[in-house]
């Protein structure tokens, strides 16, 4: 499964050969409770036909039949959805919120085609870009992100609209296991783009066959290699949960010298000392980049079952990812933690 507003943007980029006209929905801001944050996107067609989230559900509903009523005309429109208490329980948002929407009517042409392919680029991770739209004429354009840590919806003096276009989540599992594969599950069903490496040709087979390989792309590779290709971009979080060191500890040598976000790697506290100093012997690591690495990896959730270590690894790549402050309480591990 691709993250959402990679689908967005691909399915933009393949309307834009089959259609005339598409609109295109940004979230600029959300006032009280809202499912979907500043940035999310949704693509429509005028038949009704649209992929992406505003709300999770009935600002959709309001927007297409909206549209398909003849609304949204104009090249750009901003609207409210939620702002009456009866509008609100209407469109089932919690806790009366408010959300803002950029509507921008975007008609094909050559330069709308190469807009959705350069914003196609930023999202797969190779630069990082602030797509700036005038909502008083609906023209827009992209300029290089010089604050990538700022909020990911702006307005600046003249009135513009900035919205934060940077690299899709991405988790890289290297080498598969049956923690591995509840990892890949929980991911996908946060949006997550998974990939999920390992050379060994049964073990990928079996993953496939269980149904963990459905929505995610599966290399035939030794993760290492893989993550040495160039897979990663700042925001990738790269996780080994084999046990395996001739799989886990190249991987972890590789994914320090990437920008990505979250790197670890599972075994016991002993194990992941034993790591430690493999990776510092032969690995060639440093303190620094050894400090890099979440060994054991996860959150202390009193884990001990493969669903259990996936769920709380998943929650560290995310605590992370959000910025949230403390110390990280490290996960149980399987009982054949040893290496």
């Amino acid at each position: 499964m691709r993250h959402l507003d990679l689908q967005v943007i691909q399915q933009a980029r393949e309307w834009a050969y089959t259609h005339s006209t598409i609109w295109l929905c940004t979230v600029l801001g959300t006032y009280g409770s809202s499912p979907r944050a500043p940035g999310s996107m949704l693509v429509a067609t005028q038949d009704g036909h649209h992929v992406g989230s505003l709300s999770g559900g009935c600002v959709e509903e309001a927007f297409i039949e909206s549209l398909q009523d003849g609304a949204f005309s104009s090249p750009a429109t901003i609207v409210r959805y939620g702002e009456s208490q009866e509008e609100s329980q209407r469109l089932q948002l919690p806790c009366g919120g408010v959300l803002e929407v950029l509507i921008e009517r975007l008609d094909v042409t050559d330069e709308l085609k190469v807009h959705l392919e350069v914003l196609e680029a930023t999202l797969l991770g190779r630069k990082r870009l602030v797509r700036r739209v005038n909502p008083e004429n609906g023209r827009y354009r992209v300029v290089l992100d010089e604050s990538p840590n700022g909020p990911a919806v702006t307005r600046d003096d003249q009135g513009m609209v900035q919205i934060r276009v940077g690299p899709a989540l991405r988790l890289i599992l290297a080498g598969i296991s049956p923690v591995a594969g509840f990892c890949a599950q929980f991911a996908r069903a946060l949006g997550y783009e998974v990939i999920v490496c390992d050379p060994r040709d049964e073990v990928r087979r079996e993953f496939i066959a269980a149904g963990h390989g459905e929505g995610i792309e599966v290399q035939a590779a030794l993760p290492a290699l893989f993550i040495a290709s160039g897979a990663c971009h700042e925001a990738t979080a790269v996780v080994a949960l084999t046990h395996d060191p001739r799989i886990d500890d190249p991987a972890m040598v590789e994914a320090v010298r990437t920008p990505a976000f979250y790197i670890g790697v599972m075994g016991s506290k002993r194990t992941s000392q034993k790591r430690a100093e493999r990776l510092r012997r032969s690995g060639g690591l440093n303190d620094e980049e050894i400090a890099r690495i979440h060994m054991p990896i996860g959150m202390d959730l009193g884990s001990k079952a493969p669903a259990e270590i996936a769920l709380s690894v998943v929650a560290d790549v995310m605590r992370i990812y959000n910025g949230k402050a403390g110390e990280t309480h490290l996960a149980a591990t399987p009982v054949a933690t040893a290496v």
